[in-house]
């Protein structure tokens, strides 16, 4: 077993902030993110620090964009007479493996701008906690395998399980969806499995949400392990 590398310490961090004009709270900015520690193994720490780091950045940036969109909304309810309400921002990073050598993640980004509901858009990454290396979905499945047909397989069989017993789950023509929405990129590890997901709206109604299937490790003859 390389100890060196076998998980990550973490640390959860919160950021936030409120943005005012004219002394009225238009936005809320809250960002929930890790930091990792690897005694033993600084340069794989840093790599993924760095880019955690990156993000949340470009996230405050991003707000500053929201806040000047949030002003022009406040100005139209004083101007139209109608209630403002505020905007908000959220980030949210969680933790969905940490051992093995391997390490997984995802971010929600949520975003409420005076509509009737809000927004959220996920996105994941895996990497090799010895290397360093991002891992991508090709560098998990064994290209001389059909694992690609596995997995949206799998996925249709657990979602036409879920339709039977809701109907109102997903969208009418789901089974379709699945595999035109299909996104390599969409996934990470859990103790069970590859979970993939679904952006809001790419399968079902927004009531529904992130739609997520978890395909077991067995499935597709791979698992996590240090090398």
């Amino acid at each position: 077993m390389n100890n060196y590398c076998y998980n990550a310490n973490i640390k959860m961090y919160d950021f936030e902030h409120t943005f005012k004009y004219n002394n009225v709270e238009v936005l809320t900015l809250s960002i929930k993110y890790p930091i990792i520690t690897m005694s033993y193994n600084p340069y794989v720490e840093q790599i993924i620090n760095n880019q955690i780091t990156m993000e949340v950045n470009e996230y405050i940036r991003y707000s500053k964009h929201l806040y000047n969109q949030a002003i022009r909304g406040y100005m139209d309810s004083q101007t139209n007479n109608y209630p403002f309400h505020g905007y908000g921002a959220y980030m949210e990073y969680k933790i969905t493996y940490n051992e093995n050598c391997h390490f997984s993640l995802y971010v929600d980004k949520y975003e409420f701008t005076g509509g009737a509901h809000g927004t959220t858009v996920r996105t994941s990454d895996n990497w090799d906690l010895c290397t360093g290396m991002h891992l991508s979905l090709n560098n998990i499945l064994n290209p001389y395998k059909n694992n690609r047909q596995i997995i949206t397989d799998e996925i249709l069989r657990q979602a036409e399980y879920n339709y039977e017993k809701n109907q109102g789950i997903y969208f009418e023509d789901y089974q379709g969806l699945i595999f035109r929405n299909f996104n390599e990129n969409s996934f990470y590890l859990t103790q069970k499995g590859i979970t993939f997901y679904y952006q809001q709206y790419d399968i079902a109604p927004y009531a529904t949400g992130i739609v997520e299937f978890t395909v077991p490790y067995s499935s597709i003859n791979w698992y996590p392990k240090c090398r």
